[in-house]
């Protein structure tokens, strides 16, 4: 797809400038063919029908000029398209199957990971990964983030990203070694919420959230928060707390899905994208409600479509909010973090 040629635009405050990547890079074996949503269809097409013309290209035929008109019309129907999605095209495209998963970004941003398992309590629960990184190849960081998985059997394995309460101790225990040591922690949030079975409820899945909830408030180092795909609910929340909340442009963070909210407020779940609309869970009405710090921009035509692209603008991201934390003494990070959410959700009346 060429790079676009045109004006810049002015960027919004709180939402970051994108950087260019260098390469691109295939995430998993499904192609944008066969995953795409169905407001995607109209561009597909048309990618079909470019591909199609440089195969002929490559026969001897010379339709180079054909190829570049319809690359300009392609690149034209992104933009239309993806500047104007409502907030539940956003919820679409946040759980798109070909998004980049916090592994992706790992094994992309980060050398040496080293996962650690289980919460030395019950079992290790795969929904969440955590482990130890060097960031860049350089600075050490703690990595806890939700995974989905690419097919069916790995989503099994998975739990669709909902993780359970020995996830979150996981995390939690990782975070706490992390403390020990000076490492500054990175949380890549991606679930439609924890996970909702009677095992996990008889294990202390509120409990764990809440013990999580308190516990990163207290921890010394800092901690960044990164929405890569969906946030939902409490299970967001259990590796929620940060010094610097972020959300990815085509990502959502929200205290209920769409379709649990339609289905308690109106009884008919196939009212979500009304509910989407009501709850403000995309990132500029995050922003504007002061409950994030700011929006990473994505490529054109969502993550999905250029993961490179899409994690240099994450790299960038954690480099500068680092640097900027690191500024701050120790024992003033409990103290901001805390000032952080109780501002959260005061309004005033005149």
């Amino acid at each position: 797809m060429p790079k676009k040629n045109k004006k810049k635009k002015s960027t919004p405050k709180g939402v970051l400038e994108p950087v260019e990547a260098k390469e691109r890079i295939k995430l998993g074996t499904r192609d944008i063919f066969d995953a795409c949503l169905s407001f995607e269809r109209p561009v597909v097409e048309m990618e079909r029908k470019i591909n199609e013309l440089r195969k002929i290209n490559h026969d001897g035929i010379d339709l180079s000029g054909e190829i570049k008109s319809a690359e300009k019309k392609l690149e034209k129907a992104i933009q239309d398209i993806f500047d104007h999605l409502t907030p539940w095209q956003r919820v679409q495209v946040a759980r798109h199957p070909l998004r980049p998963y916090t592994l992706d970004y790992v094994n992309y941003l980060t050398t040496d990971f080293l996962e650690i398992h289980g919460d030395r309590r019950f079992s290790d629960d795969r929904a969440i990964v955590t482990g130890i990184a060097k960031w860049e190849g350089k600075e050490p960081v703690c990595i806890i983030g939700h995974q989905k998985g690419r097919d069916t059997k790995e989503n099994l394995m998975r739990s669709f990203g909902s993780a359970h309460p020995e996830g979150y101790r996981k995390a939690m225990r990782v975070m706490e070694l992390a403390a020990k040591h000076n490492l500054p922690i990175l949380c890549f949030i991606d679930t439609p919420g924890a996970y909702p079975g009677i095992g996990a409820e008889e294990r202390g899945q509120a409990e764990a959230i809440a013990y999580n909830l308190r516990a990163m408030g207290e921890l010394k180092v800092p901690i960044i928060c990164i929405v890569i795909g969906e946030g939902g609910s409490g299970g967001a929340l259990g590796i929620g707390v940060g010094d610097r909340i972020f959300v990815m442009e085509n990502a959502y963070y929200s205290v209920i899905s769409p379709e649990g909210c339609a289905a308690i407020l109106w009884k008919e779940p196939t009212r979500a994208p009304d509910a989407a609309t009501a709850l403000k869970l995309t990132g500029p009405d995050l922003l504007g409600l002061g409950v994030i710090d700011g929006v990473i921009p994505e490529p054109l035509g969502g993550a999905h479509r250029d993961f490179n692209a899409a994690a240099e603008n994450l790299r960038k991201t954690v480099n500068e909010t680092l640097e900027e934390l690191k500024k701050i003494p120790r024992k003033d990070l409990t103290e901001l973090r805390y000032q952080k959410f109780r501002k959260m959700g005061v309004f005033s009346e005149k």
